[in-house]
């Protein structure tokens, strides 16, 4: 992680709000666009980074994520009260562009969409979480979606990342502040 801490953090790192409950949030990733797409759509790979479960190739089918954010990182940091070792989600893929664009359902109410694009030797990663239950959740889901993309560019650079749970807190508190100072 490039980053020494969350105030160090380049503003455009942060995800940006728009609409009630949206958040979009971007990151430069190594590439190719293949193996960014592989860290999104294989279970392996992308409980490195995110959540386990086997994503179907075909749009409908539900399937199930699995996360165990204590072993992203060594040390995980101290997880914040209110937060099981595992979170369990059912899930379904709505759309699917190999390897440009997933859109999967988020529980049952939200959706997020991935979008891929190829820069030079670089790959743009854009994501939209749509539909957040409530404003509170939309603070939760910035850290959440900020700290595992800062996890999924160190796997991708392979660099070692800072603890976990210690980052999402001071990205919580700082997406806390920013919005706020809405």
């Amino acid at each position: 992680m490039t980053e020494a801490t969350t105030l160090d953090a380049p503003a455009e790192s942060f995800a940006r709000w728009s609409e009630p409950l949206t958040l979009t949030i971007q990151r430069l990733l190594p590439g190719p666009i293949e193996r960014c797409w592989a860290y999104l759509t294989d279970s392996d790979l992308r409980r490195q980074w995110l959540a386990a479960g086997d994503m179907p190739d075909q749009t409908g089918v539900p399937f199930e994520l699995v996360w165990r954010n204590d072993e992203l990182t060594n040390p995980p940091g101290q997880r914040p009260d209110g937060f099981a070792a595992e979170h369990r989600m059912e899930s379904r893929v709505l759309a699917l562009d190999p390897p440009h664009r997933l859109v999967i359902a988020w529980g049952t109410a939200s959706e997020v969409d991935f979008t891929l694009e190829s820069k030079g030797d670089r790959v743009l990663l854009t994501l939209v979480h749509r539909r957040a239950p409530d404003s509170a959740m939309l603070l939760k889901v910035s850290a959440g979606w900020h700290i595992h993309l800062d996890l999924l560019a160190d796997r991708l650079a392979g660099a070692a990342s800072l603890p976990f749970w210690n980052r999402w807190a001071d990205l919580n508190a700082a997406y806390q502040k920013r919005r706020t100072a809405d």
